[in-house]
């Protein structure tokens, strides 16, 4: 297994001849039919990261999560059992009540238990699904409790991140997940459990916020108030381009100079960051635990083995972003559609817990500092979306550094492709988890041959 560049072809773009090179067509962010064929097609058959282990820790520790991605209404439980993680659609057998819920219906929540029961007519389900118990039971006809357990959704852990899936015939998680999950085995995420999160509607499509993520073609302009003057103005004259690109299957990475501590020159930074030691980069000083030190990271993290490294960021078909910093601590995006021109965006990041009042404040500025950054992107989001929407122009040219975003886009029109094909041939399967979209590519390419 290889986590190194590829000899050059000329561009990064090249080395993937299945994207192409010319103009990328963005319908596929304002058609409303293209947006229910992406939540058929990928949503409802890919695996999808929902949090990390640590949100239920013990035995009867819940939490709900509201996945309008998947299908209106769709609202899920996932549950320590003691043994496992496990998760269920969030309805009772008996009449399809909501089953766990407080004030709001379609609020998620959190909390402990001992069983399920429903609010309706208390029914009741064990930890592991089962149903424990039917009020009046007498009163039904012949009924079986075994016959009525929680419908389970699969539900699978991979470095203590908690995935769903619905498409029972799907792949298990490390396989779809594939090359670079298993690169990053190792990390000490466990270490990392001081936890920051924000989570916001953006008025655009799910699709164009990771298209922000993976380049950073836009930084020197978008950012450049956020940099002092010096720096600000050397990154315009020059521009920022990453250290290295790569694509297995589904899946992509980009990783990035900068983000190293501290930064050479204290001059070229915010006051505040010089007295908390920290900054957009995160914390300077790193953490005291192993795994983190350059000599001691995963291979798939900076596979170039560039001594100037300081961020990478793996993109997770569809919506899971895995951001990792030098200084030692990580940030996920999740990218939730709710429609074709919207989506909820979780951000969430992860430290190693302070040991002391400084520390905590360098964790807090850094977590301040990463919101303003994000409210810049998602405010040009809708602004991209609003004009893209009136379909005077749908074709865009792309630059090299931008290749990532041909990648994804090329990825959701395959999983679309191959479940209209399903569908037009009686299948409901599209394998979609099964082969990657550029393999199908190169395939279809020598058939033509």
């Amino acid at each position: 297994m290889a986590f190194f560049p590829k000899p050059a072809a000329g561009s990064w773009t090249e080395n993937w001849p299945e994207l192409g090179t010319g103009p990328v067509n963005y319908e596929d962010s304002i058609d409303p039919e293209q947006w229910k064929l992406e939540q058929q097609a990928i949503f409802r058959k890919t695996w999808l990261q929902m949090g990390r282990v640590e949100l239920i820790p013990k035995k009867g520790r819940y939490i709900t999560r509201e996945l309008p991605s998947v299908g209106p209404g769709t609202s899920i439980i996932i549950v320590n059992d003691g043994e496992q993680i496990r998760a269920f659609y969030n309805l009772c057998r008996h009449r399809g009540n909501k089953l766990v819920w407080n004030d709001y219906p379609g609020e998620e929540v959190s909390g402990s238990c001992r069983q399920f029961v429903c609010k309706y007519h208390a029914w009741r389900y064990d930890l592991k699904g089962d149903l424990t118990f039917i009020q009046q039971e007498q009163e039904f006809f012949d009924v079986d409790k075994a016959d009525y357990p929680l419908k389970p959704v699969r539900c699978e852990v991979w470095e203590g991140f908690i995935f769903v899936n619905f498409d029972d015939d799907a792949v298990s998680l490390e396989e779809y997940l594939g090359e670079f999950a298993e690169g990053l085995k190792g990390y000490p995420f466990h270490e990392m459990t001081e936890h920051y999160s924000y989570r916001s509607e953006i008025k655009a499509n799910w699709k164009l916020f990771i298209d922000a993520f993976v380049e950073f073609y836009h930084a020197p302009i978008l950012h450049m108030k956020q940099a002092e003057k010096e720096e600000a103005e050397k990154l315009a004259k020059f521009g920022f381009e990453a250290l290295h690109y790569d694509i297995k299957g589904d899946h992509s990475m980009i990783s990035s100079w900068g983000g190293m501590s501290p930064p050479k020159d204290l001059k070229m930074v915010k006051p505040i960051e010089r007295i908390l030691h920290s900054g957009l980069f995160g914390p300077w000083d790193r953490p005291d635990i192993k795994g983190i030190l350059p000599d001691e990271l995963p291979p798939a993290i900076n596979p170039g083995r560039h001594s100037t490294w300081g961020q990478d960021s793996f993109e997770f078909f569809p919506n899971f972003t895995l951001l990792f910093w030098a200084p030692g601590w990580y940030l996920t995006y999740n990218y939730w559609p709710t429609g074709v021109d919207s989506h909820i965006f979780e951000a969430d990041l992860y430290f190693v817990p302070p040991k002391n009042l400084r520390e905590r404040l360098s964790q807090e500025l850094a977590a301040v500092t990463f919101k303003e950054y994000a409210f810049q992107d998602a405010n040009t989001l809708e602004a991209t979306q609003s004009q893209i929407g009136t379909r005077a122009v749908l074709d865009f040219p792309l630059c090299d550094q931008e290749v990532l975003l041909r990648h994804l886009h090329h990825t959701a029109h395959n999983y679309v492709d191959r479940y209209k094909e399903a569908k037009a041939n009686g299948n409901g399967s599209t394998n979609g988890n099964h082969a990657a979209p550029s393999e199908k590519a190169a395939e279809k390419d020598a058939a033509n041959v």
